[in-house]
């Protein structure tokens, strides 16, 4: 998997100087001795040829190339339908997809397959979807090598639960037995895509229902004996990496993020004076933006950490690049060398570390832990609650939770008290 930085090219802007285009001036325009461009930003533009041809245009990046997409002709695509197709096209550059590539995927398998089929619904819907890239690589490498060989060029209106289950019983034949139940999940999915959308009558994914075993339960290794958590705690503090290491293994338990959020935190995100992490949606697992309250300690990790990496973008940047975070493995490699293996800790078990503990210990309630989380929790009405929903309280919590691991560390009677 490629990292975001190498997926992710930029659209480039019209000149500062150029404002956008107008319907007016569109009408307005006349051909010239040779081709005009008119820019309307964020790499959209017309194309005039001398012979007054005119066609819409998108300028991109993706993988480090420079690309050109054709969006329709002026005037049959007007203005306003020119700048949804370049939004559309930047949804599908920040979810990881090549646009000019998908339409290329999509019109091939229409002319080979025909419309209905269920690889050609299935890719019109991973294209809607709002995933990380990682994620959404993943997913289209699970249809590509799984299911559309065997049935994605059946009409998807005649396929049937049996025709789905010879596809999950081949999964499930090699063992991957979580995998199956994942990629029938999202066969169903696209199932009630081609539903809405006219091309099937019903879902047949949702009669698997008990057919396949149960899926192995797999919890993150993680520590929730408080001796034990005291020994871990003094281990990460022993660390000698480098000092962005050591920073992100001391945070790692006290903040309880995804690892991946926390590796890919960046300055700007975080208010040391107001000790709040800000961190926005398009990085957030569920989508929706999410408040991390800074305890005293942490605040003073980041300051240290400050004069260090503040003046770049990432607060934990990778050891080859600044432009890019700290890789995946930094955190788990500390973990190696200090001896911890992948059945004692993990950086994603820190999260049912303190879940257990704020819980069971701390006497906080399971649905302030969730919040802080970042878990989907709605109120008595079925709203999900938003993000600064019992902040105050949320606050204390971070604290509280900071102090015990505090007093674990240094195995005082104070975390006995506390408990």
């Amino acid at each position: 998997m490629r990292p975001w930085g190498h997926i992710l090219g930029h659209l480039p802007h019209a000149p500062s100087q150029m404002p956008p285009l107008t319907d007016l001036a569109l009408r307005r325009a006349k051909p010239a001795e040779k081709t005009q461009k008119l820019f309307d930003g964020g790499g959209l533009y017309l194309e005039i040829s001398p012979k007054d041809g005119r066609w819409w245009r998108l300028k991109y990046r993706f993988d480090g190339k420079e690309k050109r997409l054709a969006l329709g002709v002026y005037p049959d695509v007007p203005l306003a339908l020119a700048r949804q197709r370049r939004e559309d096209a930047r949804q599908m550059l920040a979810r990881g997809v090549d646009p000019g590539e998908h339409r290329k995927a999509v019109a091939q398998a229409k002319a080979e397959l025909g419309a209905n089929t269920f690889e050609v619904t299935a890719r019109e819907w991973l294209a809607k979807r709002d995933w990380v890239p990682k994620y959404s690589v993943k997913v289209v490498a699970w249809m590509e090598n799984d299911v559309f060989p065997w049935i994605g060029s059946r009409p998807v209106g005649e396929l049937t639960t049996p025709d789905f289950l010879r596809v999950a019983r081949r999964i499930e034949g090699r063992g991957a037995i979580e995998s199956a139940h994942r990629i029938m999940q999202n066969c169903g999915q696209i199932m009630r895509y081609a539903i809405a959308t006219g091309r099937a009558e019903r879902n047949p994914v949702a009669d698997l229902r008990g057919a396949l075993p149960p899926a192995p339960e797999r919890n993150h290794a993680a520590v929730v004996d408080p001796v034990e958590l005291g020994e871990l705690l003094r281990a990460l503090n022993s660390y000698r990496g480098t000092v962005i290491v050591q920073t992100a293994l001391k945070l790692a338990p006290m903040l309880f993020v995804r690892p991946g959020e926390l590796r890919q935190a960046e300055w700007a995100e975080i208010d040391l004076d107001a000790a709040l992490w800000s961190i926005p949606a398009a990085r957030m697992k569920m989508r929706q933006a999410h408040l991390v309250p800074l305890s005293v300690q942490s605040v003073q990790l980041l300051r240290e950490l400050h004069p260090l990496t503040g003046r770049g973008q990432y607060v934990f940047p990778g050891g080859r690049s600044v432009r890019r975070p700290m890789s995946e493995g930094a955190v788990l490699a500390a973990l190696r060398v200090l001896g911890f293996d992948k059945n004692k800790a993990t950086g994603h078990g820190f999260r049912a570390t303190a879940r257990t503990l704020l819980d069971e210990v701390l006497g906080f309630r399971p649905d302030i832990i969730e919040h802080q989380l970042a878990h989907a929790v709605k109120d008595p009405n079925g709203r999900a609650y938003n993000r600064t929903t019992h902040l105050a309280e949320r606050i204390r919590m971070m604290q509280v939770w900071a102090d015990y691991l505090d007093a674990l560390r240094i195995g005082s009677q104070t975390a006995q008290a506390m408990a």
